[in-house]
């Protein structure tokens, strides 16, 4: 184990991120009353917690791997959650989603990075014309995306959740299926994942991206890079909110 974790620290890889962007605001505070004017619980903030959500919270995983990361995104929206203090338990999330200028480079992409990643939670940065632009550039395509018609990403590796894919019309040949607890699926093989106790499954999939993305640069073997990628999402859902593991936990 000492000699993989030398030869991975000796093997940095240079990461192009493109996405969108989110702040994640955890306001916790305490319930003690329910309110006189209606029958709903009265919450008194006490503290609060801001994190990078979708593409930042890719940037902050990949970095955590060791990964150097440029990263490109568009307006940032905010996720507001309300939890109560002493259970942890989320109330409600109040979404402030922002409509994004599509992204477009000027200029052609230099083949400096090992790899392009695409977050695309359809906040309007990237488009299909994009991610095709990308992929035409030769340089190993990642992408998680809530699009519908992935067929027009063939040639990119896609990596999509289980309600995700209800969702879709088309798919591209290189397309993994996550499905929590379930684990993931990848041309008709299912790779287990560990067992552990769930505390937060938010940013797991951003998780999985970015381990999925750092162990096949390694290896240059997908189910190698899946089987990794399970193991690190387990370690986020693990904790409360975003969380990005560290390398050597993962191992």
């Amino acid at each position: 184990m000492i000699d993989t974790v030398i030869t991975q620290q000796q093997k940095p890889f240079k990461i192009l991120l493109v996405g969108d962007n989110c702040k994640d605001i955890y306001q916790y505070g305490i319930i003690d009353r329910i309110s006189p004017e209606a029958p709903v619980p009265v919450f008194v903030p006490t503290y609060k917690e801001e994190r990078d959500g979708m593409a930042g919270n890719v940037f902050n995983n990949l970095e955590a791997l060791g990964c150097e990361v440029e990263y490109l995104f568009g307006k940032t929206s905010t996720k507001t959650r309300l939890i109560d203090a002493r259970s942890k338990q989320h109330i409600v999330r109040i979404d402030d989603d922002v409509e994004s200028d599509p992204l477009v480079f000027e200029t052609e992409i230099p083949m400096i990075y090992d790899a392009i990643v695409v977050s695309d939670y359809n906040k309007g940065t990237i488009t299909y014309e994009l991610i095709e632009e990308l992929r035409d550039t030769g340089i190993p395509v990642f992408v998680d995306t809530k699009k519908t018609d992935l067929a027009r990403l063939e040639g990119c590796y896609v990596k999509i959740n289980s309600l995700e894919y209800s969702r879709a019309t088309t798919f591209p040949s290189e397309l993994i299926v996550t499905n929590g607890k379930l684990g993931a699926t990848y041309k008709g093989c299912i790779y287990p994942v560990p067992e552990v106790g769930v505390t937060d499954v938010c940013g797991a999939g951003d998780t999985f991206l970015a381990a999925l993305v750092y162990q096949h640069l390694m290896y240059s073997d997908i189910r190698v890079a899946i089987d990794f990628a399970n193991r690190a999402s387990a370690i986020t859902v693990q904790h409360s909110g975003v969380y990005a593991p560290t390398l050597e936990e993962i191992q």
